[in-house]
């Protein structure tokens, strides 16, 4: 087995496998020999078929499969001992390639044109400044994330009187037109209904000013325009609530008003555990400002990556070996048509080569992602949706479960792996470059992401 390499350009060369019969010989006559030994025949007993008639029926197959085989190694250890950064995978080249005749052959030559990455330095140091966006936290927002920990935290209270903001619990009796109570009709105990969600107003103010013990008759459905929800909270199904009408007396056993927790020590350590060391309003509004403007972090460095991105791509502008990428993309995406691959050419072909750039970070730099980095990530991302409903203070032990979860999903694991790695190459140009640091408000930033 020979292979040799003829440079066509910087980018493009064509190598040339040479297999001969001494290459492959052996170990096919090896298999056509174990072939034999299961063989089972009419005519013959086991293992006793004619090693001709063998040959002759699973020859051919088990040559193609033994002199295929070292061809894909032979390609697979020359490029890696030459350190080739190919491009894609070697495809057969269309004019050199003559046809393989498996019957008569014994030594065998295949063709292969390769592209390979073209050679480029990444000089992080010698660019200029990048801008970097400090997204600042406003009272409105600090107010907004108060006011929510408050609502989220807060309590229905027994008080005398209904509002137009409180809920009431009492009980359902279906009535005849006349008003009476209709027999065998629907009766429902100790539900709660919410005021302010009535949609009839006029039905919606004669709650108003009544307390425990009081009686209003009304019709539920005209109450709410919602036959589901009205089912829902009568607890008939679906089909009894499209057929329901008329009016219902409600007995009113209790009225609720929802007040909000009290900004006191309380919540405040309900929300970020008793030693957070927060016993003022103003700690806790300072608390709450560093958490929103943390969180903005993740936007600063999305829109950095960005602009590493563009700024890299414009400063290497690399040149490759479109053809054979385009052929690539062909031979491996047998169902794109030659418009689909042209339309999303230019889409590819910068993705590619912001690729190339991130891998020559990943070389120049020495980085590496360990199974601690990964697993770090996931308890991070688990904390941030634990956060999203109000949980600031999960434990390690429900973290280190919930990163568990992830990453026994292969999926999951994948992208937390690319999610760290990208995060270790912006972190790394970050480092490098000069930064040039711009604050701004979050209505601003939101807006320079839309242009």
């Amino acid at each position: 087995m020979n292979i040799t390499r003829e440079n066509i350009d910087e980018l493009n060369a064509i190598l040339t496998v040479s297999i001969e019969k001494n290459d492959y010989e052996a170990t096919v006559n090896d298999v056509l020999k174990n072939y034999r030994k299961k063989a089972n025949m009419p005519g013959f007993r086991p293992g006793m078929v004619p090693a001709g008639l063998v040959k002759k029926m699973y020859g051919k197959a088990a040559l193609a499969e033994e002199v295929n085989k070292i061809l894909s190694k032979s390609l697979t250890e020359y490029i890696h001992a030459e350190k080739l950064n190919v491009l894609g995978e070697p495809l057969p080249n269309e004019e050199k390639q003559t046809p393989i005749d498996w019957d008569t052959q014994s030594d065998f030559s295949f063709v292969f044109d390769v592209a390979m990455a073209p050679a480029f330095d990444v000089k992080l140091d010698e660019m200029t400044a990048l801008p970097f966006y400090t997204i600042a936290a406003d009272d409105d927002m600090v107010n907004k994330q108060l006011e929510a920990y408050a609502g989220r935290l807060g309590e229905n209270k027994v008080v005398e009187a209904v509002e137009d903001k409180d809920t009431v619990r009492g009980n359902f009796v279906q009535l005849n037109e006349d008003g009476s109570e209709l027999e065998g009709g629907i009766v429902a105990e100790k539900v709660v209904i919410a005021i302010d969600v009535m949609k009839d107003e006029e039905i919606k103010a004669s709650f108003i000013g009544k307390k425990a013990g009081d009686v209003v008759v009304f019709d539920p459905v005209k109450a709410y325009d919602n036959k589901h929800e009205v089912g829902h909270m009568l607890n008939i199904s679906h089909e009894e609530a499209e057929k329901l009408s008329g009016n219902f007396s409600f007995t009113i056993v209790e009225v609720l008003h929802f007040e909000k927790a009290e900004l006191n020590q309380d919540l405040f350590s309900k929300i970020y555990g008793e030693d957070s060391g927060i016993s003022t309003e103003e700690e806790f509004k300072a608390r709450i400002k560093a958490e929103i403007e943390e969180n903005f972090v993740h936007s600063s460095n999305y829109k950095f990556a960005l602009d590493s991105r563009d700024a890299l791509l414009k400063a290497i502008p690399l040149s490759l070996p479109e053809a054979f990428l385009k052929r690539w993309i062909k031979a491996t995406n047998e169902k794109m048509t030659d418009e689909q691959i042209d339309g999303d050419f230019d889409n590819f072909m910068t993705d590619l080569r912001w690729q190339l750039i991130k891998d020559k970070i990943v070389k120049d730099n020495n980085l590496q992602i360990t199974e601690e980095d990964v697993r770090s990530l996931a308890k991070e991302m688990a904390a941030m949706q634990f956060r999203q409903y109000g949980l600031n203070n999960v434990g390690e032990e429900h973290l280190e479960n919930y990163a568990n979860h992830m990453l026994k999903d292969e999926e999951e694991r994948r992208k937390l792996v690319s999610r760290k790695q990208e995060d270790v190459i912006i972190a790394t140009i970050k480092d490098k470059v000069t930064l040039d640091v711009k604050g701004i408000s979050y209505e601003e930033f939101n807006k320079m992401l839309e242009n």
